[in-house]
């Protein structure tokens, strides 16, 4: 019998949860939610924050990044910068919900030429605002003019 009403408050806590819009708790338990509601990441007592991520790819002749996982609606700051640490291309960005990108994404569009038939001599990074976080650092290839 404790085990059927442990089984029963598990399902009643498990629909509250997803009432409320809140994934229910499992082994590999995140709190992300793409509500839109603005919900996009939360830290629970036990469960880490999911952390931001940014992709690349070429569009119109230029490096385009590309990340989610930012807070919906809030600023978030991206650098393209090469391996010594000057900035290439820095520009602040807001978060919009994306039906393919979880959380707050952005797809920016920078200066830089692509593709390039070099190697990685810099990287991406962007720093979500409102949660004080920043993605980790995604190796790039930055064009640089030779005349």
């Amino acid at each position: 019998m404790n085990r059927t009403i442990r089984s029963l408050l598990g399902v009643t806590a498990t629909a509250g949860l997803l009432a409320l819009g809140v994934p229910a708790l499992s082994a590999a338990a995140n709190a992300s939610t793409t509500s839109t509601a603005g919900i996009t990441s939360a830290t629970f007592k036990g469960l880490r924050q999911v952390q931001p991520f940014l992709f690349t790819y070429t569009f119109n002749g230029h490096l385009k990044v590309a990340g989610g996982n930012f807070t919906v609606n809030r600023r978030v700051y991206l650098a393209v910068k090469f391996t010594t640490g000057r900035v290439a291309f820095a520009r602040w960005e807001i978060a919009r919900p994306h039906p393919i990108t979880p959380g707050g994404a952005i797809y920016v569009e920078t200066t830089i030429a692509a593709p390039c038939s070099g190697f990685k001599n810099g990287y991406a990074r962007a720093y979500d605002e409102a949660t004080k976080t920043w993605s980790p650092q995604l190796p790039v290839e930055i064009c640089q003019r030779i005349d």
